[in-house]
């Protein structure tokens, strides 16, 4: 019985590293090829720094009557435009709609290196680049509203540009991959642990202030979280439909429930439900194959699809192979 086990467990190794080595496609037959792996991200980031990813930033695109709203992409801390968008940019394009996206949160000076690392300064800073982005969108497309696919900390800044800087009169849809809008506890972030310690949990200008002025704002508790969670319904904002996206396996947004928004205008989805071969953490869950599916659903509920279950490696994600279930 040992035996058949251990071979079991190699053949599901096999099958997942197999879809890891299957080459990027482009969905439906469209010209920009889609790879469902971070590796993309690598490789990217290597050739052509803060370069936009496949199909964004077409200043010249008019969203259609079927995807009227463009889509905003926003990235994760210590990421970029170009690190975090790999995957799901060329997919979105792919599919009909005009596609977005911008680095936001560095630090001056804005010089390379350093201007590949986003998502440093304080939230409620990058909420207001955001919304002169958001308002760039609106001005070039001629639209009234925009949709939001965010990752990570692209899942809460925003929500301070919905809830006071006039953004939720100007979204549609926002879907939310890795959300934390209750925080994360301290585990993941040893330096918040250390301003818990001194009493600074926020601006916590002693321990990370300087270097990264959102990091003790992700902490469970900290004034930026209870400041995102003081409206009666919470960080679900009236008018916005939002979907959230999460995984059992996330090692920095924890606990992962801490994403679940408990309203009427909220669809909760955790990646493993019906599909455990799906291991994707909190870095691969943006490059992977049922996430893209996921999103294609949120955004045109009419034309939505079942998701395939397919192998998800942590940090790597999963490249595309037919269905396991």
């Amino acid at each position: 019985m040992a035996g058949r086990r251990g071979l079991a467990l190699l053949g599901g190794v096999v099958v997942a590293l197999a879809a890891l080595a299957t080459p990027a496609v482009a969905a439906g037959g469209s010209d920009l090829p889609v790879p469902y792996g971070f590796s993309a991200a690598i490789t990217a980031e290597a050739a052509a720094p803060n370069s936009d990813p496949p199909g964004s930033n077409d200043w010249s695109c008019r969203p259609s009557e079927e995807h009227p709203e463009p889509v905003v992409l926003v990235h994760g801390l210590v990421a970029s435009k170009t690190t975090n968008w790999q995957t799901m940019s060329p997919l979105l394009k792919n599919n009909g709609y005009c596609v977005y996206a911008l680095t936001y949160g560095v630090p001056a000076p804005d010089v390379f290196p350093q201007n590949q690392i986003g998502g440093l300064l304080p939230m409620e800073q990058s909420a207001r680049e955001f919304d002169a982005f958001v308002s760039r969108v609106l001005d070039a497309t001629g639209a009234s509203k925009v949709d939001l696919v965010g990752h990570s900390e692209g899942t809460i800044m925003p929500e301070y540009w919905l809830q006071f800087l006039g953004g939720a009169a100007r979204t549609d849809k926002y879907v939310a991959v890795t959300p934390l809008y209750q925080g994360t506890l301290t585990k993941p972030l040893p330096t918040a642990a250390f301003a818990d310690a001194l009493g600074v949990r926020e601006p916590a200008s002693a321990v990370v202030g300087p270097a990264c002025g959102s990091c003790p704002q992700f902490v469970a508790g900290s004034p930026y979280v209870k400041r995102m969670n003081a409206q009666p319904g919470g960080p679900a904002v009236p008018g916005v439909t939002y979907t959230t996206v999460m995984t059992r396996y996330d090692e920095l947004v924890v606990p992962y429930t801490s994403g679940r928004l408990d309203a009427l205008n909220a669809t909760n989805i955790v990646v493993q439900d019906g599909c455990g071969v799906d291991l994707s953490d909190h870095l691969s869950i943006i490059s992977t194959a049922r996430t893209g599916q996921i999103i294609l659903n949120a955004l045109d509920p009419a034309e939505a699809e079942a998701p395939p279950c397919l192998p998800s490696l942590p940090a790597l994600g999963n490249k595309v192979l037919p269905p396991l279930i």
